[in-house]
């Protein structure tokens, strides 16, 4: 993907300009108050060029799953206060009745939020009439929200058909990170892919095996393919039915010339629980009554210095139950070797996915990262090489 889409830089002249902007506003909130400004903050850059450039900035998105019924608990009235602190500025509240009135009162420089796109039935199914509606209120259209951009609905993909079409700062930084990382990498090329099971992330892997030098692979999911390999791993997480597939992953890879790091030492309990008696062991000394729950100190060493000789590393997923100490060594220890080699400026750190944020933000490191994308499915998708309609739709 070279730079086939348009980005604010491409707009022109916008003072006077309606612009609606596609954001994620999807904050998660308690007791009226928001726990989590991240995706608020993500906004920034657009939202405010767009305003002191002169447009009339109008931010469409979702909250929650209203499923086409209006609800108050669901409208996004309730986003504004914060989003108005985030900013620093004003920040107006539209209701879809009487909204191009509403539009029509409002100067170069203003901005507002519309009430819940998901208020329409037919936002998700991408319904033309609905498209129409809101393409009414623009002369401009800009999708900032990578994190929707797995979705045709009508306000990530369809009004990019309707109006001139642009990608907002947050979903241009997201496009050429996934760009280096992915579509033109500089090889040697690392993933390390975590979690509990192969299942989730079958298309993942299959995907990723045609496209790396070095497949890592951490969490339940590698006792999957230990279990392929005839290793007992006792009472651990483990999809015994599909390690015919993990063998399939692993002839695959083997064709293509990648190679594929599975633990071997391992950090062993017989309980699942915080700080429980363990013992750190060789994959083949795992017994009965025991479970895997994180990838020993050695395999960490080893995976650092496959690192070291790779210049890009994709990374979703930790090594091991992270969320439950001290079961966050290894993802901890990984994550900061990653992270000092992107400061040395010898490696391309793209991570993504609600747990690997999570697990960065915990090793103390996302922001040494070269790129964390906060994205979920989309960027799950992305790695599956799935077209993302959200950002198809640019292209064209």
């Amino acid at each position: 993907m070279t730079k086939a889409f348009k980005t604010l830089d491409d707009m022109g002249e916008i003072s006077g300009k309606r612009v609606l902007v596609r954001e994620d506003l999807n904050v998660p909130m308690a007791d009226g108050a928001v726990t989590d400004d991240t995706r608020l903050r993500a906004t920034l850059p657009t939202v405010t060029e767009l305003a002191d450039r002169g447009a009339i900035v109008l931010i469409l998105a979702h909250f929650g799953r209203p499923k086409g019924v209006p609800s108050p608990d669901m409208s996004l009235s309730m986003v504004v206060r914060p989003y108005s602190n985030v900013l620093g500025r004003d920040v107006r509240y539209i209701d879809w009745e009487g909204a191009e009135d509403a539009v029509a009162m409002l100067q170069p420089g203003d901005i507002a939020v519309l009430e819940n796109t998901r208020f329409f039935g037919g936002e998700e199914k991408n319904d033309p009439q609905v498209v129409e509606r809101f393409a009414k209120l623009g002369d401009l259209y800009v999708n900032d929200a990578f994190s929707a951009a797995h979705r045709a609905h009508a306000s990530t993909e369809g009004l990019a058909h309707l109006l001139p079409a642009f990608a907002g700062r947050a979903m241009e930084a997201e496009l050429v990170a996934l760009e280096k990382a992915l579509g033109n990498p500089e090889h040697p090329v690392a993933a390390v892919v975590g979690g509990a099971k192969v299942s989730s992330k079958l298309d993942v892997l299959k995907h990723l095996v045609t496209r790396v030098d070095h497949l890592i692979i951490g969490g339940g999911m590698a006792n999957t393919f230990l279990a392929a390999r005839g290793v007992n791993v006792g009472k651990s997480l483990c999809e015994h039915d599909l390690t015919g597939t993990a063998e399939e992953i692993l002839d695959a890879a083997d064709k293509a010339n990648c190679t594929v790091h599975l633990p071997y030492d391992v950090v062993v309990a017989k309980e699942f629980r915080a700080n429980p008696p363990v013992r750190t062991v060789n994959v083949h000394e795992v017994a009965a009554d025991e479970m895997i729950l994180d990838v020993g100190p050695s395999a960490v060493e080893a995976l650092g210095d496959v690192l070291k000789n790779c210049r890009t590393l994709v990374w979703n997923g930790p090594m091991g139950a992270f969320e439950t100490p001290p079961f966050d060594v290894a993802t901890v220890s990984l994550a900061r070797i990653a992270a000092a080699l992107t400061q040395d400026g010898s490696l391309v750190s793209v991570a993504g996915g609600g747990d690997t944020v999570a697990a960065l933000n915990q090793a103390g490191v996302a922001d040494r990262f070269t790129f964390v994308s906060t994205a979920g499915g989309a960027f799950l998708e992305w790695m599956e090489g799935k077209d993302l309609p959200g950002v198809a739709a640019l292209m064209g």
